[in-house]
């Protein structure tokens, strides 16, 4: 149908059709908000299906069942009370035994060593945990199941693919362990290494344990400086501070320092804390500081607010009823603020917590496979050590550091949702 031109439409006329112009404008922008967050959940979703079904995986460990005769003169422990003899007992010895007793068909070295190499190095201190446990049961055999290497346990749990992963494993490995298979002598158990061991350099004994304890004496560090000082800063800018261009000044710089990207902390620590304090690299105390210079402004600005909401209603009650400007801040304006500016800093200290770039400017990169017991001893944490495992070249590494990703996103989902849970538990409306 041909348009009318405007300029023969009644006044009413033109009225319906702009009515009709901005009915229509309103539901293209509500399409557009629609779509915006399809996208987003897409995108979410599609992060977390990618993480998942690459880090379930590594939740689960492959076991190999041997028959493992513990005979005092292989292990070459003849006093079961000397705890040097089973300290230095050749525990290796007697599962290779058993995998030759397994397989006796083996008998060139090339294909013993093909052999021995199914079976991780960890299962050596199964065989050493239970001798100590109960060293009656040396010169008995036991039905053990122990750690299977990281290409068998990767095969293993691709057999139900279309093309199951074969990655290093010869044509006689794959039949050692098709034979395995047959037999029942394979089975995937819980992988309790990966969260009560540390770092190793073999996929199987590789555990989050160390980095998780890093991660949590850094926050410690970061939550004991960062909050207080943060604090009292946000209480003295708008509470004491006068209206002047020093003071705006301040709070330009703060609001610029909240948006300074993190690799500059990093650098700013390692001049000030490593280089000119010399305080020792790898360590959660340095790693706290720096993060509290980086959580520093986040945790003013939010409490600054949460500050500033507080009706002045209340502050000219408390200082009518004789109280000192001190005792009306601590009595009357942190309580009220203080949700506010713990959901300030908890999020602050989940953003903090996923950093990387400023923990590698101060050495937090190191491989370090000792559990930290304090924030002086050498530690890595969570992000820097999934930054490591998707460095490295063992396909098993990948699905632990989508399962390293799983545990930080699991933190920090926590993390966020305590604010969320403080804010409208604590929060009081005016």
């Amino acid at each position: 149908m041909k348009k009318q031109p405007e300029n023969t439409l009644t006044p009413a006329q033109k009225v319906e059709r702009s009515l009709k112009k901005r009915y229509a404008a309103e539901r293209r922008f509500k399409a557009f908000g629609i779509a915006s967050v399809g996208v987003g959940i897409l995108a979410l979703l599609i992060l977390f299906t990618e993480i998942i079904s690459k880090g379930s995986g590594a939740f689960t460990q492959t076991y190999v069942q041997l028959e493992v005769h513990l005979d005092a003169d292989t292990l070459g422990i003849y006093d079961a009370t000397d705890p040097q003899q089973l300290a230095v007992g050749d525990y290796n010895a007697v599962i290779r035994k058993a995998l030759l007793k397994r397989f006796d068909g083996v008998k060139t070295r090339n294909d013993k060593r093909a052999l021995y190499s199914l079976i991780s190095i960890g299962a050596s201190y199964q065989v050493q945990n239970i001798i100590e446990a109960d060293p009656g049961v040396i010169g008995q055999t036991q039905t053990l199941w122990v750690l299977a290497d990281d290409d068998l346990d990767t095969y293993y749990k691709s057999l139900s693919d279309a093309e199951p992963f074969v990655g290093r494993l010869s044509e006689k490995q794959l039949e050692w362990v098709t034979s395995w298979v047959e037999f029942g002598q394979l089975k995937r158990k819980f992988n309790t290494i990966l969260f009560t061991s540390g770092d190793s350099s073999e996929p199987e004994l590789a555990g989050i344990l160390g980095a998780l304890m890093g991660s949590l004496f850094t926050l410690l560090v970061t939550l004991s400086l960062s909050f207080p000082i943060g604090v009292a800063a946000a209480v003295y800018l708008e509470e004491y501070a006068g209206r002047n261009k020093f003071t705006d000044f301040i709070e330009v710089n703060i609001n610029n320092l909240a948006a300074v990207p993190s690799v500059i902390f990093g650098l700013l620590g390692l001049a000030i804390f490593l280089n000119f304090m010399e305080m020792p690299r790898s360590v959660p105390l340095v790693g706290g500081l720096v993060l509290t210079l980086m959580t520093l402004p986040t945790i003013i600005i939010s409490s600054r607010a949460a500050i500033k909401a507080v009706p002045p209603s209340i502050r000219e009650a408390s200082l009518g009823m004789g109280a000192s400007k001190m005792q009306m801040i601590i009595h009357h304006v942190l309580p009220l603020a203080m949700p506010g500016m713990l959901t300030g800093a908890i999020i602050g200290l989940a953003q903090a917590l996923g950093e990387t770039a400023p923990l590698l400017m101060i050495g937090m990169v190191a491989f370090i496979v000792d559990i930290p017991a304090g924030i002086t001893d050498p530690s890595s944490v969570l992000p820097v050590q999934i930054f490591l495992w998707a460095d490295s070249p063992e396909r098993a590494f990948v699905e632990r550091t989508s399962a390293a990703i799983m545990v930080l996103l699991a933190f920090l989902i926590t993390m966020n949702t305590l604010a969320i849970w403080l804010r409208t538990r604590l929060e009081r409306r005016w």
